[in-house]
C-alpha cells in the first residue's frame, strides 16, 4: 500500500466512524434547549443520549457478523440509509419519546459505520501495524468530537435544535456516496463466515471464552464509559454550573478532544519502542490518577473551573493513549472473525457507555456526578486490565505480525 493509498483509506474510514460521535455529540449544546422545548427533565433528555449509546451496542451485535458472512459494503450502506431516515425522523420529533425511540434507530444506523471500519482495518492490518494505522484514523475521527458540539452550537445561531439533525441528514447523505464510490470490499469470498445463526452464536461463544479477549474488552468499554460520561454531563456541568454560553462550551469542549488527538498521535511514536500492552498500562495508570483528582477538585471546589478543565484535559489525553491500543491487542488475537469480533469490541463499549451517561443525571448532573463516574469508569478499567487481563503474559500472543494488504 503506497503513503497515498493509505492516507485515503484513512480519509475513507476516518469519516465513516466520525458519523457516531457526530451523532452523539452534536446535539449536545441543545440539551439545555431540547430539555426547555419538551417542557421535560435533563434527565429525561439524557435518555436520549442513552438510546443512542444502545442502538449502537445492538446494531454491532448484529451488523458484525452479517458483515463477516456478506461482506461489508452492503451492510454499511444499508445502515447508512437507516441513519438518514432516523435523522429525518428526529429533526420532526413532536416529543421527547419518541425523539428518544428515533435516537435508538439512529445509532443502529450508525453502528454499520463503526463496526465495519473497524473491520476493514482488522482486514488488512494486525499487530502494531494495526494500531498504528488505527491511532492515525482516531486524528481524522478526533476531527468529529473536536468540531461536532462547536458545529452545534455554531447551528444554534441560527436555527433551533432540530436544525442539528438535519444538518446530520446532510452528513449521512455524504456517507452514503464515500460508502458506495470510496471504499471497495476487503473481505474476499473465500474468507466469509458460513452458516446461519448457530455458528454465529458459537463464535460468539468462543470469543468469550477467550479471557484477555474479554478483560481487554472490559476495559475499552469502561474507559469508553468515563468519555461518555463526560459527554452526557459536560454541557450542563459547563453551561450550568460554571456558567458557560453555547459557543463558549462548544470551544471548551473542542480543547479538551485536541488533547485527546495529541495523544492519539503520541501513540503512533510510542509504538516504535513500547508494545500496545505497554502503553495500554500506563495509559490507565495516568488516567486512573488525574481521574481521581478531578474527583477530589470537584468534591472541594479547588481551583474552580480551571482545574476541573486541566483534570479533564489529562483524563482525555490519557484515553487517547488507551483507545488505539486495547481494540489493537483484543482485535489481534481473532482477526479469523474481524466484524463479530469488532462487534462484540463496539457493543460493549456503547453498551457500558449507554449506562454511564444516565449515571451522571441520576446523581445529580454537577461536577461531583460527572467526576464521580469518570473515575469510576477509569479505576475499574485499570483493575481490569492488572486482575483479569495481565498484559504481562500478552507478549508472545500479540507479537506484531503484518497481514497481505488487499488491493486499494
Amino acid at each position: 500500500m503506497t503513503p497515498r493509498q493509505r492516507l485515503r483509506l484513512i480519509l475513507v474510514l476516518g469519516s465513516l466512524i466520525a458519523v457516531g460521535p457526530l451523532t452523539i455529540d452534536m446535539y449536545l449544546p441543545a440539551l439545555p434547549a431540547i430539555v426547555d422545548d419538551f417542557g421535560t427533565t435533563s434527565a429525561a433528555v439524557q435518555l436520549t443520549l442513552t438510546g443512542t449509546l444502545i442502538g449502537l451496542a445492538l446494531g454491532q451485535l448484529l451488523i458484525g457478523p452479517l458483515s463477516d458472512a456478506v461482506g461489508r459494503r452492503n451492510p454499511l450502506i444499508a445502515g447508512t440509509a437507516l441513519h438518514i431516515v432516523a435523522s429525518v425522523g428526529c429533526a420532526l420529533a413532536p416529543s421527547i419519546g419518541v425523539l428518544g425511540a428515533l435516537r435508538v434507530v439512529q445509532g443502529l444506523g450508525a453502528a454499520a459505520a463503526a463496526v465495519i471500519a473497524m473491520a476493514v482495518v482488522r482486514d488488512l492490518f494486525s499487530g502494531s501495524s494495526f494500531a498504528q494505522l488505527l491511532s492515525r484514523l482516531l486524528l481524522v475521527m478526533g476531527a468529529a468530537p473536536v468540531l461536532a458540539p462547536t458545529l452545534g452550537s455554531e447551528l444554534l445561531r441560527w436555527t433551533q435544535w432540530r436544525g442539528v439533525f438535519a444538518a446530520l441528514v446532510v452528513f449521512g447523505v455524504l456517507l452514503m456516496l464515500v460508502a458506495m464510490f470510496g471504499l471497495r470490499e476487503t473481505l474476499p469470498p473465500e474468507r466469509r463466515q458460513r452458516g446461519g445463526v448457530l455458528p454465529t452464536v458459537r463464535l460468539y461463544g468462543s470469543l468469550l471464552r477467550d479471557r484477555p479477549f474479554v478483560g481487554l474488552v472490559l476495559v475499552a468499554g469502561l474507559a469508553m464509559a468515563a468519555i461518555f460520561a463526560y459527554v452526557g454531563g459536560s454541557s450542563f456541568v459547563l453551561q450550568g454550573q460554571y456558567g458557560l454560553d453555547e459557543q463558549q462550551f462548544g470551544f471548551a469542549f473542542g480543547a479538551g478532544a485536541i488533547g485527546l488527538i495529541a495523544a492519539t498521535q503520541t501513540n503512533v511514536r510510542l509504538l516504535r519502542r513500547y508494545s500496545p500492552q505497554r502503553i495500554l498500562l500506563a495509559a490507565l495508570l495516568v488516567g486512573a490518577t488525574a481521574a481521581l483528582v478531578l474527583l477530589a477538585v470537584a468534591v472541594t471546589g479547588f481551583g474552580g473551573l480551571p482545574a476541573v478543565l486541566a483534570s479533564l484535559w489529562v483524563v482525555l489525553a490519557a484515553t487517547g493513549l488507551a483507545m488505539p491500543n486495547a481494540p489493537a491487542v483484543a482485535l489481534s488475537r481473532h482477526g479469523e472473525a474481524a466484524g463479530t469480533a469488532s462487534a462484540l469490541l463496539g457493543a460493549v463499549q456503547f453498551g457500558i457507555g449507554a449506562v454511564a451517561a444516565p449515571m451522571v443525571g441520576v446523581f445529580g448532573t454537577g461536577a461531583v456526578a460527572m467526576a464521580l463516574v469518570i473515575a469510576g469508569g477509569l479505576v475499574a478499567a485499570l483493575l481490569v486490565l492488572l486482575l483479569v487481563v495481565r498484559p504481562a503474559r500478552l507478549t508472545v500472543e500479540v507479537e506484531p505480525e503484518p497481514v497481505a494488504v488487499a488491493a486499494h
